[in-house]
């Protein structure tokens, strides 16, 4: 029985093995990829402002990444409050893996409540970013985005935004 048993184990093992590739790492593996940002702020008349930013992409060449995000941001003062969502598609092509030119689409819900004169409005916003950014390598597989973005869809008189300029910092892993 062992001389069956034994080269049987040797043969399954054998198998199960020669499945490993040599020389490829996980992280290249895995297309995958995770981030976001997070953000506050604080500014006169109890000003105050709290934002998350998760994402997700995948990898569709080594260069080139495609996926959703989604935003949350919380403001209030003495004189307001307000709460945004906002969900949309982006594109990033990385250029060495030291900078990037990014695209993203962003479709906000806003809920805004003016104290002062005892208003409430709902309104709905398109945004589309474009621009670019220097990344820095802060792990294996993970980096930290400095980036600046315009809303090419920013009118200075119709939108909620104060600017279409709009600086950012965000991490990433898995590229």
């Amino acid at each position: 029985m062992k001389k069956f048993i034994i080269p049987l184990f040797l043969m399954i093992s054998g198998a199960v093995f020669s499945q490993v590739t040599v020389g490829a790492s996980p992280e290249n593996n895995n297309r995958w990829t995770f981030g976001g940002g997070i953000g506050f702020g604080f500014g006169s008349n109890n000003y105050f402002n709290i934002s998350a930013a998760p994402r997700v992409g995948y990898r569709l060449t080594d260069d080139l990444e495609g996926g959703v995000l989604g935003s949350v941001s919380w403001q209030k003062s003495n004189s307001y409050s307000s709460t945004m969502f906002g969900v949309g598609p982006f594109l990033n092509y990385y250029i060495a893996r030291t900078f990037f030119i990014s695209a993203n689409y962003q479709h906000y819900f806003i809920n805004y409540k003016d104290k002062f004169y005892d208003f409430k409005a709902n309104a709905d916003e398109d945004a589309l970013y474009l621009g670019g950014g220097y990344m820095q390598r802060i792990g294996n597989n993970s980096y930290m985005q400095i980036g600046l973005m315009y809303n090419v869809l920013w009118k200075e008189n119709s939108s909620i935004f104060s600017s279409g300029l709009v600086p950012n910092i965000g991490f990433v892993v898995g590229l």
